[in-house]
């Protein structure tokens, strides 16, 4: 109904209060102003200003509407600006999914440098777990996965970086019955408890579980959190990725016992979507920095 010259010469006016103040500032004659006011008005079919010796002013319906105007203004402002950007290949926001094996202090860190970068770019993080990593990749519902384990899992355009490698330690409560055991724990004897496991978030790729018996009961939890406090607690067994169980070990909270057959160590590596680049995502990655940074930040 009204353009944004429209808009323009009713803020104008409105703001310098009189025609012949809004044609100097627009570079115009105060016939072309009054013209165009008019026009509005009679397709609003109601008066905006009412008119003076040399000024005007504001009528109520005149003032709703240069509120409501201005509102308009600076949204085609943000609007035009925005489009320019992303011409440029700026991106409203960035998604990481982030594994839940990663240390979790690093992360505030992560947001805290992200938006002193990029403030006017949303960070959008997710907590996944096993294969739930790739999968949001693959969906697209992530643009970098940090600590993403084992092999990779899917193709297309993604690219990655190693991480290292993540070690597990198996820990129970000191008052566990196992915990009186002098020799390394055997299948049969661990199977006689639950097993404490992750469930993992992918919704396509097939699900994976790191550590079962056969014949073993879980005890199916979201986080590592949660697995710690069931583990605190005595009421099942597993292994935990050894930067997260040292702190418990050292404290007296639980206690490590050996294995028959020890845990095979997880290869760990960040990935990203190539297809998906712009500022935000390379700022990420460089500041994620080289294969020893990350494993020494992340996942040790």
């Amino acid at each position: 109904m009204f353009s944004y010259n429209d808009l323009q010469v009713i803020d104008v006016v409105a703001r310098r209060g009189s025609f012949s103040g809004a044609a100097e500032e627009l570079h115009k004659v105060p016939s072309a102003i009054s013209y165009t006011v008019r026009l509005i008005e009679e397709r609003l079919a109601v008066e905006l200003f009412v008119r003076l010796h040399r000024q005007v002013k504001l009528t109520p319906a005149g003032e709703y509407f240069v509120e409501e105007s201005r509102k308009i203004i600076k949204q085609m402002q943000l609007m035009k600006y925005q489009t320019q950007r992303v011409a440029n290949g700026w991106s409203q926001n960035v998604s990481v999914a982030l594994d839940t094996v990663v240390r979790q202090s690093r992360v505030n860190m992560l947001v805290r440098d992200f938006y002193e970068h990029f403030p006017d770019v949303e960070l959008h993080l997710t907590m996944e777990v096993f294969n739930g990593v790739w999968d949001a990749l693959a969906d697209g519902r992530a643009d970098i996965a940090i600590g993403a384990t084992a092999a990779v899992p899917v193709g297309g355009s993604f690219d990655y970086r190693d991480m290292g490698t993540l070690t597990w330690k198996f820990v129970i409560d000191p008052q566990h019955p196992l915990a009186s055991c002098d020799h390394p724990l055997e299948a049969h004897e661990l199977a006689q408890y639950p097993a404490v496991c992750l469930e993992d978030t992918s919704r396509t790729l097939p699900k994976r579980i790191t550590w079962l018996m056969d014949n073993q009961r879980r005890i199916l939890v979201p986080n590592w959190h949660s697995a710690m406090q069931c583990l605190k607690a005595g009421l099942g067994v597993s292994v935990v990725p050894s930067h997260m169980a040292v702190p418990l070990i050292e404290t007296g909270e639980l206690i490590e016992k050996e294995l028959a057959i020890k845990p095979s160590v997880s290869p760990c590596c960040l990935a990203w979507n190539t297809e998906t680049m712009n500022p935000a995502v390379t700022w990420l990655l460089d500041y994620l920095g080289d294969s020893e940074q990350l494993h020494r930040q992340w996942v040790r």
